[in-house]
C-alpha cells in the first residue's frame, strides 16, 4: 500500500471558545470545573418565555478573531436557529449563524519542513456551545451537564486546501496561538476550549475531482489530529489500492487503540432546517466599531517572529518555535530586560526550558515560571 499515488485533501472546522465571564446570551458563568448543571438558567436552558441578550464582549472578541485570520467582516449579519435533536442540547436548537456570519474570506500562512503555504478560511462565525455528555456504565447511560450550554464560540471553516496531516497540525497551531496572542481565548484543548473536527478524503494524483470524505471526531490534542489523520489516510489508501469504495461516514478517533472507527453513517446533506432568530435582531456592524476592534488587535504571531530576526537576530527558527506560544514569548522578551544577550536566552529557551517541558508534558503556561525567579 502506498499513499504516494493519491493526494490528501483535508478540510479543518476549528471551535473555540470566547473567553468572557459571562455566556452569549444569558449571564450565568463560563466558570470551567463548577459541579455539574450549576452554571444555568432557564435562558440558556430554553424555557419557554425567556427571551435572550446578546453579550457585547462577545460579539468583539468575534470580530476580532475574523479581523486576525484576515477575514473581510459582515457590515450586516444574524443568528439562526439550527435545529436538531441531541441530549446535550436542551433547547433542540442551538442559535448559530447561517448564511450571514461575523467573517468570510480570510486566510493564514504555516510553514511544515521549511516550506511556506497560505490556507484559506471559508468563514468565520459566532455560535453558542452545546453540552457535555459522559458516558457511564459501558455506554448503556449518559450523564448531561448544561453547565457549558450557552457558552460563546467562534466556528473556523478552513477551505480543503491542507494537504497532510502536518500541515493540518500546523494549521490548529497557527489558530490556537492567534487566538492566544489576540487574548480572546485561552485555547486549552484539554479543556475543551480548542477542539477540531476535520474532513479527509484521497483522490488519484492529478484528477481534479474530490474524494468521498469521512469525518474524524474526537481528536483532543495536536498529536491526536495528526495520528488521526495519519491512520485515516492510511485506511482510506488501503481501500483505494484493494479496489474497494471509501463509505462517507464520520469516525471518532481512538487514542488507545491508534486507529479511527466508525460512529455513524454520514447523509450527503443535512437539513438542519435554519431560520433567523426570532428573538435575536440582526447585528448592524459599522466601520467605526470595526476600527476600535482593529486597532486593538497585537502584534501577532508572524509579525513577531519578523521583528525577533530583525531585532535579535535569531535564526528563523528559533523566531518561529518562541513566538508559537505568547506565554513563551513574553518570558523571553522579560528576559531581555536584565541582558542583552537575545542569542543566550534564545539558547536556554530552545534547549533547557523547552527540553523540561517536554520531558515533563508541560506548557510554559502551566510552568508558570517568571524572570524574577
Amino acid at each position: 500500500m502506498s499513499t504516494s499515488k493519491y493526494e490528501t485533501v483535508i478540510g479543518l472546522e476549528v471551535h473555540v471558545e470566547l473567553h468572557t465571564e459571562s455566556k452569549i446570551f444569558c449571564g450565568c458563568s463560563t466558570e470551567f470545573g463548577a459541579p455539574p448543571n450549576t452554571h444555568t438558567c432557564p435562558i440558556c436552558l430554553g424555557h419557554p418565555g425567556v427571551l435572550p441578550v446578546l453579550n457585547r464582549q462577545a460579539l468583539e472578541y468575534a470580530i476580532k478573531a475574523a479581523m486576525a485570520i484576515n477575514c473581510t467582516i459582515a457590515d450586516v449579519s444574524k443568528f439562526d436557529r439550527k435545529n436538531y435533536f441531541y441530549p446535550d442540547s436542551p433547547k433542540a436548537y442551538q442559535i448559530s449563524q447561517f448564511d450571514q456570519p461575523i467573517g468570510e474570506n480570510g486566510w493564514i500562512d504555516i510553514e511544515v519542513n521549511g516550506q511556506k503555504k497560505r490556507i484559506g478560511i471559508t468563514r468565520l462565525h459566532l455560535e453558542e456551545d452545546a453540552g457535555k455528555l459522559t458516558h457511564v456504565d459501558g455506554g448503556y447511560a449518559s450523564l448531561v451537564d448544561f453547565n457549558r450550554v450557552g457558552t460563546p464560540l467562534v466556528e473556523i471553516v478552513s477551505e480543503p486546501e491542507i494537504s497532510s496531516p502536518e500541515e493540518a497540525r500546523a494549521y490548529l497551531e497557527k489558530i490556537r496561538a492567534i487566538m492566544q496572542y489576540c487574548g480572546v481565548s485561552d485555547v486549552k484543548m484539554e479543556e475543551g476550549s480548542l477542539r477540531c473536527d476535520a474532513n479527509i478524503s484521497l483522490r488519484p494524483v492529478g484528477q481534479q475531482k474530490l474524494g468521498t470524505r469521512a469525518e474524524l471526531k474526537n481528536m483532543n490534542s495536536f498529536r491526536g489530529v495528526q495520528k488521526g489523520l495519519e491512520y485515516e489516510e492510511f485506511r482510506q489508501a488501503e481501500i483505494l489500492d484493494e479496489g474497494g469504495v471509501v463509505v462517507q461516514e464520520t469516525r471518532r478517533w481512538d487514542e488507545a487503540k491508534g486507529k479511527t472507527l466508525t460512529m455513524r453513517g454520514k447523509e450527503q446533506a443535512h437539513d438542519y432546517r435554519y431560520f433567523p432568530d426570532p428573538d435575536l435582531v440582526k447585528m448592524h456592524i459599522d466601520q467605526d466599531f470595526k476600527d476600535r476592534v482593529r486597532a486593538s488587535i497585537p502584534e501577532l504571531p508572524d509579525a513577531r517572529k519578523v521583528r525577533y530576526a530583525a531585532e535579535y537576530g535569531l535564526p528563523d527558527y528559533d523566531a518561529q518555535v518562541i513566538t508559537s506560544s505568547k506565554p513563551l514569548a513574553d518570558f523571553f522578551e522579560d528576559s531581555l530586560k536584565y541582558t542583552s544577550d537575545a542569542k543566550a536566552v534564545s539558547n536556554w529557551i530552545m534547549g533547557e526550558l523547552l527540553g523540561y517541558l517536554n520531558s515533563n508534558s508541560l506548557s510554559c503556561r502551566k510552568l508558570k515560571l517568571r524572570v524574577k525567579d
